[in-house]
């Protein structure tokens, strides 16, 4: 062990102050913290809570029902990330679509998709954008490649996030954040920093290894314990203050801000993404004249309440017996980056 690990390792678990609560922002981090070990020092007064950093997990039931809409009515080759196609929609996923012969695509880009659209050119091709700031660059990139090609049979399903607004919403569920390192990456510092100066929000900027991630806790517990407000960058070899300039520049580009409605947040102003009137061609509500869908979450699924720190996933009454990742209720069982996913498959609970 290194003296940097074995001094934050100290801070730790030698901590004896008022209790605190730090909100993983990044559901990465979730599953990270479990698996190498970290949880296991925390001390009494230590609660580690998780929020709505994983992209999958906060996409509302509203968007799955427009996918199968899509895929079922419309006969649309739908391609979507991997993690969403087993996120349950009011009567069904898109698994359950799948079953009744929509097709249904996994891939690992947008960019496949556009590709899929140009083998396919007597299909409507539609690529499921989800993500934060950390994957709405590749999609701004699929909408302008599609109009290179001159496509007609490619189009977005738009649920991008931004994070800035949600920090906003989530205030005073924590005494600090642990930010998601990739997201500053794109965005930069700003936001964070601007919390802090003008609402006292405390925050840490953390990357993936665990190092890194014991070194930012640390951080964050000794700086709590002083009692003022703060901001630190813990990731520098990665993050700068001013971000990633062309990845910003290519969403302003393609996309401009929109309401957006968070799983268990409920509706954010400004905190979405959609496509330009520039780019409306591309937009598959607006090229399908899709009717307003309006979805309802399973009743036993406390998903929401996770997302917003209120409660552990192992205080759902249904988790790890109705609710698993073979058999999930909520998105935050069939995300990789799900917190029930991390809680069921390293907590030990059940």
């Amino acid at each position: 062990m290194n003296e940097t690990i074995k001094a934050a390792r100290d801070i730790i678990t030698s901590y004896d102050g008022r209790p605190l609560r730090i909100m993983e922002v990044c559901g990465t981090h979730t599953h990270e913290f479990f698996r190498l070990g970290v949880r296991k020092l925390l001390p009494e007064k230590v609660d580690l809570i998780s929020g709505p950093g994983c992209p999958v997990c906060v996409t509302a039931v509203d968007f799955i029902d427009e996918a199968c809409w899509l895929a079922l009515e419309k006969n649309c080759i739908v391609c979507t990330f991997g993690d969403l196609i087993k996120v349950p929609g009011t009567t069904m996923s898109l698994a359950g679509a799948r079953s009744q012969g929509a097709e249904i695509r996994p891939v690992y880009s947008p960019l496949d998709a556009v590709e899929i659209a140009k083998q396919t050119p007597n299909r409507q091709v539609v690529f499921l954008a989800v993500g934060f700031e950390t994957t709405t660059p590749s999609a701004c990139l699929a909408a302008k490649q599609a109009r290179e090609l001159g496509l007609k049979n490619f189009s977005l399903l738009t649920a991008n996030k931004t994070m800035p607004n949600a920090y906003q919403a989530l205030v005073g569920s924590a005494d600090a954040f642990i930010y998601p390192g990739h997201v500053n990456a794109i965005t930069g510092n700003a936001v964070c920093k601007k919390l802090c100066e003008e609402q006292g929000v405390s925050g840490v900027v953390a990357g993936f290894t665990a190092s890194e991630l014991i070194t930012a806790l640390a951080v964050a517990i000794k700086l709590l314990d002083k009692g003022e407000p703060f901001f630190r960058n813990c990731y520098p070899r990665v993050v700068k203050d001013e971000g990633n300039p062309e990845a910003i520049a290519l969403m302003n580009e393609v996309m401009e801000p929109c309401d957006n409605e968070w799983r268990g947040l409920g509706l954010i102003p400004g905190s979405g993404m959609k496509l330009k009137a520039e780019y409306a061609e591309f937009d598959a509500r607006i090229k399908f004249a899709m009717p307003e869908i309006k979805g309802k979450p399973n009743p036993a699924c406390r998903c929401g309440d996770v997302l917003q720190g209120k409660c552990k996933p192992s205080d759902c009454k249904v988790f790890g017996k109705g609710c698993t990742p073979l058999h999930p209720i909520g998105a935050c069982m069939v995300s990789d980056e799900g917190a029930c996913s991390a809680y069921y498959q390293y907590a030990g609970i059940v």
